[in-house]
């Protein structure tokens, strides 16, 4: 049965509640799909609260109860999310976990959260758990849902997801009556109680725990589906990390309000084919899936052939030109309409099938800044990309950018029941109906953070302008000036360096310096085509790095981002003087990313200190020795010496006048 608006009623304030009317509403239609082997399975609404209901009725049954903490970890499967709204329905709070954390990362959210039960996904993170057994004694169970590998284990605390659920089934063919009951039983639950609690990735020292209630999240999901008209027809692809806020609300929250469609894909490595078997309408992506998408169409353009190449050069320039213009509405001259048709037909239609894009509603891109020379190309595209400023204190929505008032510079005006305000120091402060509970058991932390009026302070610097869109300029700490007194913008330089597809990472320094000087990490996979088109043998990505006509394209690069910055003002002062590429990747596992591939400018500071120290001191190379941790655990070490090169600025004047020309 087709459902209707009601299904989202004021009145469904939990996502037990939720479920049991999509369950009556939209019953029929599929709430989940995974693909396994290949084969898509899928589940309606009504089977999804089957499978919830007897999955609950089991961690019962096991010892779960109200106020317990349950980790949930692995990649995106159908069951780990039940098992979410499954320990929800008892009253306890799911904790989501990287999947990819480092045993010690895990131990401390584990330990930190009190968690007592686990739900993993395969026997890696079964092994990792048992692994910290004497640091995480509040665990008890541990509950997996593939088999393969642990047969031989002892089962006395550990359980298989499908006998934990078998185990309800069993208990409610003898009880009829304990359906009844177990719904009985979060009837009375409230919006204010807590839903989750999610880590934040750690930028600044160790994760926080944000606790968010039903309330933050069920209204904050039920203004975004209203903004962006999201309706129980969306499909959506869940393969961004599960503890991540904007999964949680888009693959969950947004998921549950709506009764929209979440596919999971069979594993990271297909997720480019499962998007384009399933073609979501709601997309979802990090800067950095983008920036990867343009690498991947930039490589293969290069290895095209010659008329190829002419063809897409010629209509992405007709993109550039009309393409947002088209997709704003906003008037344009017939012979460049049926141009643009024409490369739809030729060049852009091709491409977004190519992504897995072509019937995407409204996609949205947060978690750090995107470069707007990136953010215009998939606009030119004819795709309905924006950007939302948000955080996990705020359950993802602060900002949000309208139809038609889409702008690469800005990140939109105040989302629904949001308040916004710039403090007299520059930062960004909001109040919402989403402003998080508080930080788990760190009371000086939440009232560092949440005034008592219920002013957030973001940590980042900011200014609306006359539209009335909020500009953010960089994190607030982050913000400094040159000994000379320029701007420095680190994240509005590195933004720029990241649109060459060359070019994965960057990180810049300034600060009560003399000039600006940056860290480069070249993308290997484009790098490395350009390799093998050129003849240019090596044997490792330090080797590649080193490469002296790597240098020289990165040179080339690092130039043009210093003739744009001369065009502006108040960043002209910010050219950079000198360049490095590093002779690794910067890497989450070395503590210098996050979870959430945001880079960790203290800890990076630290690390490399010699490095930034040759940067400055007039140095034209560098043997460094650096740590690194293997995917096994295992620590190692790489050598290298790093060749650092000067950069050549431009007059302010001489880069507005090139402009204009």
């Amino acid at each position: 049965m087709v459902g209707s608006a009601s299904a989202t009623s004021r009145g469904e304030d939990t996502f037990p509640k939720i479920l049991m009317r999509n369950a009556q509403v939209f019953g029929d239609r599929t709430a989940f799909r995974e693909k396994d082997f290949g084969i898509w399975q899928s589940w309606t609404w009504s089977e999804v609260c089957e499978e919830i209901r007897a999955f609950s009725i089991g961690l019962k049954s096991l010892g779960l109860k109200a106020g317990d903490k349950i980790a949930i970890v692995g990649a995106n499967r159908p069951r780990l999310y039940w098992a979410m709204v499954a320990a929800q329905a008892l009253g306890a709070v799911p904790v989501p976990v990287y999947s990819d954390s480092v045993a010690e990362e895990m131990a401390f959210v584990l330990g930190h959260a009190e968690v007592t039960f686990a739900v993993v996904e395969d026997q890696e993170q079964v092994d990792k758990l048992l692994s910290m057994a004497d640091e995480v004694k509040s665990l008890t169970e541990i509950i997996y849902d593939e088999v393969r590998g642990l047969r031989d284990y002892d089962h006395t605390h550990l359980h298989g997801y499908s006998s934990v659920q078998e185990k309800g089934r069993e208990l409610l063919a003898a009880t009829p009556s304990l359906a009844a009951e177990w719904e009985a039983g979060f009837r009375d639950a409230k919006g204010s109680d807590i839903a989750v609690m999610l880590y934040t990735s750690g930028t600044t020292g160790r994760p926080k725990g944000v606790m968010l209630s039903f309330d933050n999240l069920v209204i904050s999901a039920r203004n975004g589906n209203k903004f962006d008209h999201l309706d129980e027809t969306e499909e959506v692809l869940a393969y961004l990390p599960m503890a991540w806020i904007g999964d949680h609300v888009f693959s969950l929250a947004q998921a549950f309000t709506a009764a929209y469609c979440v596919n999971c894909p069979e594993s990271m490595d297909t997720i480019d084919v499962d998007r384009l078997e399933i073609a979501p309408t709601y997309f979802f992506a990090p800067p950095r899936v983008f920036e990867n998408m343009l690498t991947r169409i930039m490589v293969r353009m290069e290895d095209a052939g010659k008329t190829k190449r002419a063809i897409f050069d010629y209509f992405m320039e007709v993109a550039r030109k009309v393409g947002e213009k088209i997709l704003n509405g906003e008037t344009v001259g017939l012979k460049d309409r049926m141009l643009y048709a024409l490369g739809e037909f030729c060049v852009y239609g091709p491409l977004k099938n190519r992504m897995g894009l072509t019937r995407m509603k409204v996609g949205y891109t947060a978690g750090e800044a995107i470069g707007p020379e990136i953010f215009r190309f998939f606009r030119s595209l004819g795709l309905n990309l924006k950007q939302l400023y948000g955080q996990t204190e705020a359950s993802v929505y602060i900002t949000l950018q309208p139809d038609g008032e889409i702008y690469g510079d800005t990140v939109g005006k105040p989302a629904p029941d949001v308040e916004l305000k710039i403090a007299d120091s520059g930062e960004v402060m909001y109040r919402s109906p989403g402003v998080f509970v508080g930080y788990f058991k760190n009371d000086e932390a939440t009232a560092s953070t949440k005034t008592p009026d219920g002013w957030v302070h973001t940590g980042d610097a900011g200014i609306i302008a006359e539209n009335g869109h909020l500009k953010i300029i960089d994190r607030a700490k982050d913000v400094g000036k040159l000994n000379d007194g320029a701007l420095f913008a680190p994240k509005y330089i590195e933004n720029k360096l990241k649109f060459f597809p060359n070019i994965k990472e960057a990180v810049a320094f300034g600060h009560e310096k003399d000039m600006v000087g940056v860290f480069i990490n070249i993308d290997l996979t484009a790098v490395g085509s350009w390799a093998e088109r050129n003849n240019v043998n090596y044997a490792s990505y330090q080797e590649l790095a080193a490469h002296p006509d790597v240098y020289g394209m990165i040179e080339s690069h690092v130039d043009q981002v210093n003739r744009d910055l001369a065009r502006e003002p108040m960043m002209a002062g910010a050219q950079i003087k000198r360049f490095l590429i590093l002779h690794k990747e910067l890497d989450a596992d070395d503590g210098e990313l996050t979870r959430t591939q945001k880079v960790r400018r203290s800890f990076i500071a630290e690390r490399y200190g010699p490095l930034i120290d040759a940067l400055y001191d007039g140095s034209t190379s560098k043997h460094v020795r650096t740590e690194v941790t293997f995917e096994d655990g295992r620590k190692g070490a790489i050598e290298a010496t790093v060749e650092i090169r000067d950069m050549s600025t431009h007059d302010a004047g001489a880069g507005v006048q090139e402009a204009a020309e």
